[in-house]
């Protein structure tokens, strides 16, 4: 019979597992930007097709964290998880013959649709294993999710000025994939999970019915939407001012790793008070400001003007994800509005980098783009209001019974 692991080594291995799993959630976008003009030179894709890189994950992310409970009850927690993971390392490797444009489209759908089902499952998870902890290990969520797109930013042009092609930087992060499957496989198999009868269809059905529930994806799309433009607009900006493919990557990376700083500062910060609005509208204002200055002085200090946005999204995207778990106390019922708040909200995120080439195809430049941001920012800030953490018990009050 096998030895089961000490409550503090299980810890331990749940802390790790949660950190490699989601660190492979966002390489296989941010590793895009950079890489665009060899994408565009070989493939003859112009920025509107290019965009489908992004919004085409972004839309699986939104629509297939919503099929999460299903997939979950289905399969099981472990089987889905491998799963998930499975398709992230198919849609990477399927990247070498990624010259074709139409797979390379695919492989994004790929990956969209792994992701989806690891970001449904994985905040409900944090919350059963650990309740007392949810503000700091969402934190650790967050921090790994942004420094996975710091690494995709800059490794990848990094490998393709080493020598590899385009196709074999993108492929590289299947690599990182199969390495966490495993160790996900291992763990899971070692910890007691949430049985998939405790969690019906029925909690996702009145947790539509609740307008809190709208709210939550509302304002989270449009927040995150400034992460979406920004994974696929901000290196194609700065190369079209001169910058290099690993200059500009650099750009993004510094922004990557800024929001994994403060999205593992903002909820240890907040793990004390109930009302995070206050910390939110700091992390906004950071990103008005970061937004602000690719629209009118990009030349200025773009490292410094990267390093305030970059907080401004990572802590933003951190408190988001603990505020929906803050509404509900039943750690599976607060897992799905989680979910339910990720996929509306990713639905929404999608439409950003779409709208982005739209406006440099009718302006020709990314300004209005930005100013789009600017804007998009300013509408959440007022919708943040409506969080009011007394009345959390009011708005999603469950069904009897």
């Amino acid at each position: 019979m096998a030895m089961l692991p000490s409550p503090r080594t299980s810890t331990l291995l749940w802390l790790v597992t949660v950190v490699l799993v989601t660190l492979n959630l966002r390489p296989f976008l941010t590793a895009i930007g950079p890489l665009s003009p060899a994408i565009q030179a070989q493939t003859g894709m112009g920025l509107e097709a290019l965009a489908w890189l992004t919004l085409l994950p972004m839309a699986l992310i939104g629509a297939g964290t919503w099929l999460t409970p299903a997939v979950q009850n289905r399969l099981g927690v472990r089987p889905a998880m491998m799963l998930a993971l499975a398709l992230i390392a198919l849609g990477c490797v399927l990247r070498l013959a990624g010259s074709v444009s139409a797979v390379l489209i695919a492989t994004a759908a790929l990956c969209g649709a792994g992701v989806a089902l690891v970001q449904g499952m994985l905040p409900g998870l944090i919350k059963f294993h650990t309740p007392r902890h949810v503000a700091p290990m969402m934190g650790v969520y967050s921090a790994a999710l942004m420094s996975g797109g710091a690494l995709g930013a800059q490794f990848s042009p990094l490998a393709m000025q080493w020598g590899l092609s385009w196709q074999g930087s993108l492929a590289l992060w299947a690599w990182p994939v199969l390495l966490a499957l495993w160790l996900a496989w291992t763990t899971l198999g070692a910890m007691p999970l949430p049985s998939a009868a405790r969690q019906t269809g029925s909690d996702t059905a009145w947790l539509l019915r609740r307008r809190r529930t709208w709210l939550l994806m509302l304002a989270f799309g449009l927040m995150n939407g400034g992460y979406a433009t920004m994974v696929a607009w901000l290196a194609p900006y700065y190369q079209e001012q001169g910058w290099s493919a690993t200059h500009s990557g650099l750009l993004v990376a510094v922004v990557s790793v800024a929001q994994a700083v403060a999205a593992l500062a903002f909820p240890t910060l907040v793990a004390r008070h109930l009302d995070r609005r206050p910390w939110i509208w700091l992390t906004l204002a950071c990103q008005a400001a970061g937004f602000a200055a690719l629209a009118w002085r990009p030349d200025a200090a773009p490292m410094t003007a990267a390093v305030v946005l970059g907080v401004g999204i990572g802590g933003c995207f951190a408190l988001f994800m603990v505020v929906a778990l803050d509404h509900l106390h039943h750690p599976l019922r607060a897992g799905a509005l989680n979910a339910l708040m990720q996929g509306g909200g990713f639905m929404l995120t999608a439409l950003a980098p779409w709208v982005m080439a739209r406006l440099h195809q009718a302006t020709g430049g990314f300004h209005a783009g930005w100013l789009a941001q600017f804007g998009a920012v300013l509408v959440v800030a007022l919708l943040v209001a409506r969080f009011k953490p007394g009345h959390y018990d009011e708005a999603m009050r469950p069904p009897a019974g």
